[in-house]
């Protein structure tokens, strides 16, 4: 069978000179990141491949390129593969004088939002703002411990379809807003950055895309990455100071409470990080690993095709390394790192499924039949719209979660095809 689109490739030869697209290129321990903004693709290159690609944009042909490698390091490298793996990586812009197709990048949510109309939310005193004011809240907590929430205050109103609309829209009004932070701190920083819905086991979750963060310094990755955590810390600070002078018992009081529980319900959530929540990518920066959800999954699967064989009787030689091991090719603070979170995330996944059979489906299909039954002309009116409320946001919820999750797995089927 011809492959057309190999027949329209520019040929590559040792005097063959490219031209590439605008790349980032930033250290990382013994590997350079190198990277293309627009598009949200990077890769990461031992020093002799950001050394070619310095090269090569520089204007060395492919067999300059190899010579001076050559010259610098001892050894002989295949620059024309190389040359057509950046090629694949869409970062390659003309072969000699034919021009690469290049695919249209994804598409950025809030494009009017430019870098430098959000350069402050990069600026190192608004961690220190952040800080003063989450002090101040503990400090008020500290002397009104009457003001700690509780879940009682989740129930401000005695009508359940109250309760339970106005917490939908003001948790998923922070949820936006916490994603927007992400958004705007990457942007900041010049990455693109998507918002979208996604699922992460039994969750919907929204989700924002900032792939590229990894080109930009540490202290502008990890701002981008805690950025959410920092907006529900300081509205639920916020919160706590502006009930000090109310008054308990008031509407205001229970409606003030009732915010600052929601503000801070997603917290815990983010210390779940089999489930690639934020703290999951600061855990990901810190320990230097590439794929730590990947690679995990990849050794935990190992372990339990282990575990599954029958054990060998003979002994192993010494210093050996399992060929199956997918941990074995990582360097030595990778591979430890990533068997520690393989422990992490199958404990925590079968909780996380565990609870959802044994308490949050049968409180939903319960939720749900109790509703449906509330329905009905035999019914008042007051029970007909807590029914409805229920069937709406509750029912919306799961239909929205089995779509999500049917889209991403179709996409994700396609990708491997």
């Amino acid at each position: 069978m011809t492959d057309t689109a190999a027949d329209d490739q520019p040929r590559i030869d040792p005097s063959t000179r490219v031209r590439l697209h605008d790349l980032a290129v930033r250290r990382d321990r013994d590997e350079w990141i190198v990277g293309r903004l627009s598009t949200r693709t990077f890769v990461a290159l031992p020093a002799a491949g950001a050394r070619a690609v310095e090269l090569l944009g520089e204007g060395c042909s492919v067999a300059r390129t190899a010579r001076t490698l050559r010259a610098e390091t001892g050894e002989d490298f295949e620059v024309t593969e190389f040359v057509g793996d950046l090629t694949a990586l869409g970062f390659v812009a003309r072969i000699g004088d034919r021009p690469v197709p290049d695919p249209t990048p994804p598409r950025a949510s809030l494009p009017w939002l430019r870098p430098h109309r959000v350069r402050l939310a990069l600026h190192p005193a608004l961690p220190v703002l952040v800080g003063v004011l989450l002090t101040a809240a503990v400090v008020v907590l500290f002397r009104r411990p009457d003001l700690v929430p509780g879940y009682r205050d989740l129930l401000w109103s005695p009508h359940g379809s109250v309760v339970l609309l106005s917490g939908a829209a003001a948790g998923w009004t922070l949820l936006l807003a916490h994603e927007l932070a992400h958004l705007v701190t990457a942007r900041a920083a010049g990455v693109p950055g998507r918002m979208r819905l996604g699922t992460r086991l039994q969750f919907l979750v929204m989700q924002t895309d900032i792939s590229g963060i990894e080109l930009a310094p540490r202290r502008h990755r990890l701002t981008a990455y805690l950025s959410g955590i920092a907006l529900n810390l300081s509205v639920a600070s916020s919160l706590v100071l502006a009930l000090t002078p109310t008054d308990t018992g008031t509407t205001a009081h229970r409606l003030l409470a009732a915010a600052l529980l929601l503000s801070l319900l997603p917290l815990p959530f983010q210390c779940m990080v089999f489930t690639r929540t934020d703290l999951y990518f600061v855990l990901q920066d810190l320990t230097g690993c590439r794929d730590l959800y990947g690679d995990g999954l990849a050794y935990a699967r190992y372990r339990w095709r282990r575990l599954l064989r029958v054990p060998r009787v003979r002994p192993r030689t010494p210093g050996a390394t399992r060929a199956d091991d997918p941990s074995a090719r990582l360097p030595p603070h990778e591979r430890r790192a990533v068997r520690l979170y393989s422990v992490v995330l199958v404990v925590g996944t079968a909780a996380c499924l565990t609870f959802m059979a044994v308490v949050t489906i049968p409180v939903d299909v319960a939720l749900l039949v109790r509703a449906a039954r509330g329905l009905g002309p035999e019914h008042g009116l007051a029970r007909n719209a807590d029914a409805a409320a229920v069937l709406v946001t509750l029912g919306g919820v799961n239909v929205l979660w089995l779509v999500t999750w049917w889209r991403d797995r179709r996409a994700a089927d396609r990708r491997t095809r």
